[in-house]
């Protein structure tokens, strides 16, 4: 009889499942945190139907409550080696390369997600994968003494080693194997009170920057937040005022549009959590250590090259305009710098479409009888984007946004400065080297751009393909 194994896809979706489960046992806000932006979704989705019928149309409506990312840190390249193996299992990819050394945090990371439509629309659990750059410590003594410290750690459990290898060798996992393994990997990710460092190095760690702390001072990659996805992340961030949950000062990202584009993430500031350090007498001194926290996005469409220059130069402008690195104090003034940047950035799908700024959906509408282009055949390779246009001003195609799925490096590192209560901005003259984390890696990332262009390219193949059986 032929195995019958578990879709990638279903053992992603309980390991998501599995993961915000403990993680809300691990840190309750982040409980209260799901409550409010399903309320907030609700709201919209009741008071905006035509968001309720972009998500329908996309296919996101029914993933939107399931919606999650994490994000880990790791300190080995062993470790970001099996990780990406774990991952495998789930039907997770690494998609992107970004250097987060310039803006202060010594790590360099991709994203493991799912990379077609239909298995993102199934489940979108994604983890925001760091790694530590050990190179970028200058205190040689330390840096000796942070390496030997990960060579001491194992943070996966030997069952769920087995089970990867397993499914590495008969091509899938079984009902039952499944489910242990979504217990097992769950220990890599589970909170630990206890570290094996002592208390003097934890200090030292934390001198030179809080997430080097953070990664080397635990016994594994502790997941160090949860991310729910909103449709109205500005609703969200009032709402954890009017609650009491202490949010960060400054929303990341592009300002508040009629036509979302990328990402925007605001948090709950990191709680400080009580830690026992290892001593030399065997047992324990008391301390704290903060690193988890809360956070939300609210994602828009996926820009091409082309968007992502125009949205790269108008974040810039404002930010230099501010002069100094946005904060509580400057926030009402860097949102007006930001609005008012942002207004070169065309704000409706059509006009992001037609100048080449953004990637959307193609889909054909049933009613083509008024549509003259649909006289001849339609070919995806050969047609161009001026009859594109056409078709969709003749009601024949419509456009909707291909929802950004990937991460951005200023804002993923306004996320870890202000949650590391890191003042300082840091400064690192380590070079991007993709090469090197590819090779820890043991692959290749996927270049997101391309995913979003081969998506944008089979959806206007098969809207063509439906107009000509119309004809």
């Amino acid at each position: 009889m032929k195995n019958i194994f578990i879709s990638s896809d279903d053992i992603r979706h309980d390991f998501s499942m599995a993961m915000s489960e403990m993680y809300q046992k691990e840190v309750p806000l982040y409980g209260d945190l799901i409550d409010l932006v399903k309320a907030v979704n609700t709201e919209v989705l009741s008071k905006q139907p035509e968001v309720r019928e972009q998500l329908e149309h996309t296919g996101e409506i029914d993933r939107l409550n399931m919606e999650r990312h994490g994000a880990i840190r790791l300190g080995t390249e062993d470790e970001l080696s099996m990780m990406r193996r774990l991952f495998a299992v789930m039907g997770m990819h690494p998609v992107g390369y970004y250097d987060l050394a310039p803006a202060g945090v010594p790590v360099h990371s991709t994203a493991f997600r799912a990379i077609d439509s239909q298995s993102l629309n199934n489940s979108p659990f994604r983890v925001f994968t760091s790694l530590l750059r050990l190179d970028l410590i200058t205190d040689e003594t330390l840096k000796q003494q942070a390496a030997d410290a990960l060579a001491k750690r194992n943070i996966f459990t030997d069952n769920v080693v087995s089970l990867i290898e397993l499914c590495e060798e008969q091509g899938g996992l079984r009902a039952d194997e499944a489910k242990r393994f979504v217990q097992e990997a769950l220990e890599t990710f589970r909170w630990h009170d206890k570290t094996p460092v002592s208390k003097a190095l934890y200090q030292k760690l934390l001198a030179q920057h809080g997430l080097i702390a953070d990664v080397v001072g635990f016994k594994g990659p502790h997941i160090n937040h949860l991310t729910p996805r909103t449709l109205d992340i500005d609703a969200v961030q009032a709402g954890m005022q009017a609650k009491g949950i202490p949010p960060k000062a400054i929303i990341e990202g592009p300002p508040k549009r009629d036509c979302p584009i990328l990402l925007r993430q605001t948090s709950f500031k990191a709680l400080e959590e009580a830690v026992s350090f290892e001593n030399q007498e065997g047992g324990y001194d008391t301390g704290h250590h903060t690193a988890r926290f809360g956070e939300i996005e609210q994602r828009g469409v996926a820009l091409t090259p082309k968007g992502r220059v125009l949205y790269d130069q108008l974040l810039s402008q404002a930010r230099s305009q501010l002069g100094v690195m946005p904060n509580a104090d400057n926030a009402a003034e860097y949102y007006q710098l930001l609005e008012e940047s942002f207004a070169a950035f065309p704000d409706n799908y059509q006009t992001l479409h037609d100048e080449g700024l953004a990637y959307f959906y193609y889909q054909a509408v049933n009613d083509t009888s008024n549509t003259s282009s649909t006289d001849s055949n339609l070919d995806a390779d050969s047609i161009s984007n001026k009859e594109v246009i056409e078709l969709i001003e003749q009601g024949a195609i419509r456009l909707e946004p291909i929802v950004y799925e990937d991460f951005l490096p200023v804002s993923a590192a306004g996320i870890f400065q202000s949650n590391l209560h890191d003042e300082k901005q840091s400064s690192y003259e380590g070079h991007s080297n993709q090469q090197e984390f590819e090779r820890g890696l043991g692959a290749s990332v996927h270049n997101e751009l391309e995913l979003y262009q081969t998506m944008q390219a089979q959806s206007l193949e098969e809207c063509l393909m439906k107009l000509n059986s119309h004809v």
